[in-house]
C-alpha cells in the first residue's frame, strides 16, 4: 500500500502526502514511496508539473520518530526535487514541521494557506536542521531563518512568505495557485525544463558541496543522548530534562 497519492489532471500531476495518522510524517517508507512517485511523473511526458500535497491536517510534521528515514535517502529525495525536469508545486493546508519544510524549500513554488503554520523544531529534539538546510538555506533570509532555528518558535503563512519559505499565502490555496497552474500549463516542456535548471542551479552547487558532511551530522546527532532524551520527552509528550 502506497503512502502517496496521484491524480492526473491537464498535465498537472498531484502527488498527496497519505499518511494521516502519523502527520505525514517522514518515515523509510513515506520517503521511498514519494521518490518512486516523483520518478513516475517525471518520465510522463504529459506532465508539465507536480503538486506536492497532502491529506489530513498536517503537510508534514518532520522525520518519524519511530521509523525515521535514513539521511541518505532524504538527501536523494530533496535532490530529486530539485532536479525533476517538470517544476514542483506545493500546496500547504495544513502545518509544517521540521523536515517537512526541507521539502516545502525544495519545491519551485511554495504556496500555502493562512491557517498553515509552521517550526523548525529540532532544537528542541536535541538535533539540527541539518540536512533540510540544503534547500533551506539558499532560499531564506539569513537573519529571519537564524531566529527560527535557534527557537524552535511557531510562525504563520505571513511569516514563511517574508521568510523566504512560501512564494504566497491566501485564505484560499487554490485561487492563488490557479494563475501559477495555468501559466505552467501554456509553457513548453523544454521552456520549463531549462529555466528550472537555470533557477536551481546556485542550490545544487551547494547542495552537492555540503550534503555529506550534512548527512554525516543528522546521522551523528540522532544517535546523541541528548536527542534521545529529545525524542523521548516529546513521545513521552513532557518536557526535555534540559528545559529550565
Amino acid at each position: 500500500m502506497t503512502l502517496i497519492g496521484r491524480t492526473h489532471s491537464r498535465g498537472i500531476d498531484t502527488l498527496s502526502l497519505d499518511s494521516p495518522d502519523t502527520r505525514n510524517a517522514l518515515s523509510a517508507a513515506l520517503v521511498d514511496d514519494l521518490a518512486h512517485a516523483l520518478a513516475a511523473s517525471g518520465r510522463d511526458t504529459g506532465v508539465r508539473a507536480v503538486v506536492l500535497t497532502h491529506t489530513g491536517t498536517t503537510f508534514c510534521a518532520g522525520a518519524d520518530l519511530r521509523d525515521p528515514p535514513d539521511p541518505e535517502a532524504l538527501v536523494t529525495l530533496l535532490r530529486q526535487i530539485l532536479t525533476l525536469r517538470t517544476p514542483v508545486v506545493a500546496r500547504v493546508t495544513g502545518h509544517v514541521r521540521a523536515g517537512g519544510l526541507g521539502l516545502l524549500a525544495a519545491c519551485d513554488i511554495a504556496a500555502a494557506s493562512t491557517r498553515a503554520t509552521f517550526a523548525f523544531t529540532e532544537v528542541r529534539l536535541g538535533l539540527a536542521p541539518a540536512v533540510i538546510s540544503l534547500t533551506v538555506r539558499p532560499r531564506t533570509d539569513p537573519r529571519a531563518l537564524a531566529r527560527h532555528c535557534l527557537t524552535g518558535e511557531r510562525f504563520d503563512a505571513a511569516e514563511a512568505v517574508r521568510l523566504g519559505l512560501l512564494t504566497t499565502a491566501a485564505d484560499d490555496v487554490d485561487t492563488v495557485l490557479a494563475p501559477v497552474l495555468d501559466g505552467l500549463r501554456r509553457s513548453s516542456p523544454d521552456g520549463l525544463a531549462a529555466t528550472k535548471a537555470l533557477l536551481t542551479a546556485k542550490v545544487l552547487e551547494t547542495f552537492d558541496r555540503d550534503a555529506a558532511d550534512l548527512t554525516a551530522l543528522s546521522a551523528r546527532l540522532f544517535s546523541s543522548a541528548q536527542a534521545r532524551e529529545g525524542m523521548t520527552a516529546f513521545l513521552e509528550r513532557r518536557d526535555a530534562a534540559w528545559v529550565l
